[in-house]
């Protein structure tokens, strides 16, 4: 584990004993898609959590028939202020973006685009998939990356061993293992582990991080909280010790991490920003660089933000409306 300071308020537990203040968030069910819709499992963002660290954003997905729900089928759309985290554990995706980057997404290996200050991409599962089955993480850029260039970054994590344990770390370190994947984002982990039916984990973390662990196979237990299938179970800041408990089946969940964002953001369809003005200019100028609204004379000179896209693909979905009502911030 690297070296950190922890902040003068941040109470840590003596010993390296598991905080037992785990809050447990039900999934909600999202329709994806037309006609044969692709329902996403969303645990973040909620209304009693936003987020979790950097972690803004958890769809949980499959596993699913393509043949009866289409499956994967995301044509072009943008992002602003964010990264996007694509991890399978079962099919194929194909990722195009207006950054030139072109990269198939499978199980086991990490997909990380950062949006910076805007990109378009598109998300479709490969013609061969049978069973489509994963994940798809957003975190907010802070400040002082947000308006960065965009990039892609792919990466393979090493599986870690232990007993009736497998773990795969894809962003930031743990157990030993760390990636060399650049978050633009300070104090920030992901990673998957399996445990044997009745295995335990008990895991040595940065108690100036705040925790979620999904239970994305089957129930699990989590510093003695029961977090049932795909719910989400939030540990604050202050615990040095995760310990992770399966039950009579195989368990696969989902591990993030990170130091509290401590920053407003506004998160609307695919933006996000820090108010609501930000908000409605991601929005104009996307409508008007993909040629669905007449340019507005305010951008006249503005360098454009959504990039250019190679031709022959499905075409690009349109911004919704915005609500009556201003966007209100969140932390």
């Amino acid at each position: 584990m690297s070296n950190f300071e922890a902040s003068p308020d941040l109470e840590v537990l003596d010993h390296g004993q598991p905080c037992t203040a785990v809050e447990v968030l039900e999934p909600r069910l999202v329709p994806l898609g037309g006609v044969r819709e692709m329902t996403v499992y969303r645990t973040l963002p909620q209304r009693q959590r936003s987020l979790v660290g950097a972690w803004c954003f958890l769809d949980h997905y499959g596993p699913d028939d393509v043949s009866r729900t289409g499956g994967m089928q995301m044509p072009r759309h943008p992002h602003t202020g964010l990264a996007t985290v694509s991890w399978l554990f079962t099919g194929r995706v194909e990722h195009l973006d207006s950054g030139g980057n072109a990269a198939s997404v499978v199980p086991g290996e990490l997909n990380l685009m950062i949006a910076g200050r805007g990109i378009t991409h598109q998300e479709i599962s490969n013609p061969e998939t049978s069973t489509l089955h994963g994940v798809q993480l957003w975190y907010a850029l802070p400040d002082q990356t947000r308006f960065s260039e965009n990039t892609f970054a792919h990466y393979t994590p090493e599986p870690v061993t232990l007993p009736g344990v497998t773990a795969r770390v894809f962003l930031g370190a743990l157990l030993g293992s760390v990636s060399p994947v650049d978050t633009r984002t300070p104090g920030l982990l992901g990673a998957e582990l399996i445990l044997e039916p009745g295995a335990s984990a008990r895991l040595p973390v940065r108690a100036d991080f705040e925790h979620a662990i999904l239970a994305e196979s089957a129930e699990v237990t989590v510093n003695s909280t029961v977090a049932g299938h795909r719910s989400l179970a939030y540990i604050p800041p202050g615990s040095e010790t995760l310990v992770i408990t399966a039950g009579d089946t195989e368990a696969r969940v989902i591990l993030l991490g990170g130091v509290p964002l401590r920053e407003q953001i506004v998160m609307w369809w695919n933006f996000i920003g820090r108010d609501h003005d930000e908000i409605v200019e991601y929005r104009r100028r996307y409508q008007a660089e993909l040629g669905f609204e007449p340019a507005d004379p305010r951008d006249v000179g503005k360098p454009a933000l959504f990039g250019e896209f190679p031709p022959g693909n499905p075409s690009p979905l349109p911004a919704p409306p915005l609500p009556n009502s201003r966007l209100l911030p969140r932390e």
